[in-house]
């Protein structure tokens, strides 16, 4: 059986904010990258441990990255050069 569902609000993160908007620029009549059967479905190929324990926005991110890297608008090397270049602005780039 399914866990409680959250039903209280509260203010969205910076990040999780510019993951809706990326979604919606990505979706929008002038690009129509995605649209939100491909997003739903990514969503549900993340497989049920990603679904389990990754928030909301974290499953969006996540299905965001699978489409554009296999619509070819990015690539796994570009999206791991985009982290480590985030880790070292933000000091977390212990290596």
């Amino acid at each position: 059986m399914a866990g409680a569902i959250e039903k209280s609000e509260r203010a969205l993160e910076p990040w999780e904010k510019r993951v809706d908007v990326l979604r919606n620029l990505l979706g929008d009549k002038a690009r129509q990258v995605l649209t939100t059967d491909e997003l739903r479905n990514a969503i549900e190929n993340l497989g049920e441990d990603a679904y389990k324990d990754n928030s909301y926005y974290e499953r969006w991110m996540a299905a965001l990255m699978n489409i554009l890297k296999d619509k070819g608008v990015v690539t796994q090397d570009e999206i791991d050069q985009r982290m480590t270049d985030i880790r070292i602005r933000l000091g977390l780039d212990h290596s």
